[in-house]
């Protein structure tokens, strides 16, 4: 008799085949020109997931993008899993730093290459193949339900009222979410949590139009030196974020917490070498992975003015632009932080420019007790396919809807991702690992296997 892994090697080619179907198509939700690419992933999606075993599999219309929503139902008595995922993904630029173009698959050195291939199509299809390959098996032992959205990318602005009022078909006893990264592919580890996201636009406005330098420059404030020296503010010597109130709900994690945390392997000069840099740096007194994942932090993430073409043009720009994000820990609210970043970063500004701020999207961060029957049998699988016990780990990422549907359905996320650092999500040459792909697929598939064993009984 075949092993599993035997099977899925088998598989895996038709597999493959399936999925590249799914990165050939630019689905960027952030570009109002690919909204038809997004109609057609979606539908795409829920064709396969129809070609997978599902029982039903349709697209819904939100205020944005649409939501593919597919279920199979094996039995009322057993345990229902929401399986969480999306098929947008980030815009390719800068396209000349591809290899291979960003939305023709290609496997190489071992990996699958497009934009996608990680985040989220890759890992989110994992999930349909384990439903078709514990189906063929007469193995499946629990109630499926996919949600597959397409704003994840940005900021998930239409999920949440259209989860609202679909919340008895989403009713499920946990949710399930490849989506995150693990820490080395020989230390496995399961994320128990994520960080909220505050992200703010800021418009600093001096003169009402663009001026000569030399006729004003030293008379009139000039909004990028303005910006700049704002920016500048919001972040002390010590690493620890200004803006007034920011860590008044911060929980402080004690000793035995941390000790927990620092179990994860961590090789700092690997790290540095892998980043091209000579030094981390970061809040004073917290390791790096604990500045990633139980610290807030503050990044600006782009900033413009002024003239930026060859050559040189002597301006005095008329305003100066940045985005302004905030990674949050629990028990920060996303919203109230918004409003503080915003307040403070009119408080900075000097009389004789003018300041606009905007929020542009957030989210609550969340954690996932490690004591729960899923996490347990999530463990054990992992335990068994990678040989050895993953490292409970907190992720500095954020999928702010998570913990909206986590509120709205009274029901914890269990984050079983399968991606590397190795895999440049958000940037050129996007990969996955096809050992990843493969040891990520019978890990979900021991998981349900495991299920009836580690105690979960239906609410």
């Amino acid at each position: 008799m075949k092993t599993l892994h035997e099977n899925l090697l088998e598989q895996t080619p038709r597999y493959l085949d399936e999925l590249f179907e799914l990165l050939r198509i630019p689905s960027v939700s952030a570009v109002p020109d690919h909204k038809p690419d997004m109609l057609h992933c979606a539908e795409r999606y829920a064709a396969l997931l129809l070609k997978s075993g599902a029982d039903t599999a349709d697209v819904y219309p939100t205020k944005g993008h649409p939501v593919v929503f597919a279920e199979k139902k094996v039995d009322p008595a057993l345990p229902t899993a929401l399986i969480y995922g999306h098929y947008d993904v980030q815009p390719a630029d800068p396209l000349d730093l591809w290899k291979t173009p960003p939305f023709e698959p290609e496997i190489r050195e071992g990996a699958i290459y497009a934009r996608g291939a990680n985040d989220d199509k890759g890992q989110s299809f994992l999930h349909v193949k384990a439903m078709e390959y514990l189906l063929s098996k007469g193995k499946l032992t629990c109630n499926l339900k996919f949600l597959i959205e397409g704003e994840e990318e940005i900021g998930s602005p239409s999920l949440a009222s259209w989860a609202a009022d679909h919340k008895e078909l989403l009713a499920c006893d946990f949710i399930l979410v490849s989506d995150t990264t693990m820490i080395d592919e020989d230390v496995p580890s399961i994320n128990c949590g994520m960080r909220g996201l505050a992200y703010v636009q800021v418009k600093v406005t001096g003169p009402n139009k663009d001026v000569h330098s030399g006729h004003y420059g030293g008379a009139i404030a000039n909004p990028i030196n303005t910006l700049c020296g704002m920016i500048a503010k919001l972040v002390d010597e010590q690493g620890r974020i200004t803006v007034p109130g920011i860590y008044d709900p911060v929980v402080e994690l004690n000793t035995e917490e941390r000790a927990m945390l620092a179990r994860a392997p961590f090789d700092e000069t690997a790290y540095k070498t892998s980043l091209g840099i000579k030094a981390v740096q970061g809040e004073a007194g917290y390791s790096t992975l604990e500045r990633t994942g139980i610290r807030p932090c503050l990044d600006v993430c782009g900033i413009w003015g002024g003239y930026t073409g060859e050559g040189a043009k002597t301006v005095l720009p008329s305003f100066a632009q940045a985005k302004v994000s905030m990674r949050l820990v629990p028990n920060q609210d996303y919203k109230v932080v918004t409003n503080q970043l915003m307040d403070y970063l009119k408080a900075l500004a000097p009389e004789g420019v003018t300041v606009e701020t905007w929020a542009e999207h957030g989210g609550q961060g969340f954690l996932t007790p490690i004591s729960s029957p899923v996490y347990k049998a999530a463990s054990q699988a992992m335990s068994e396919v990678y040989g050895i016990e993953p490292v409970p780990s907190r992720g500095g990422g954020s999928i702010p809807i998570l913990a909206d549907l986590q509120q709205l359905l009274n029901a914890n996320p269990l984050l079983l991702g399968f991606g590397l650092e190795r895999d440049t999500i958000h940037s050129p040459n996007e990969s996955f690992l096809l050992s990843q792909f493969q040891r990520g697929l019978a890990t979900i598939i021991r998981f349900y296997e495991l299920l009836p064993e580690s105690g979960l009984i239906k609410r």
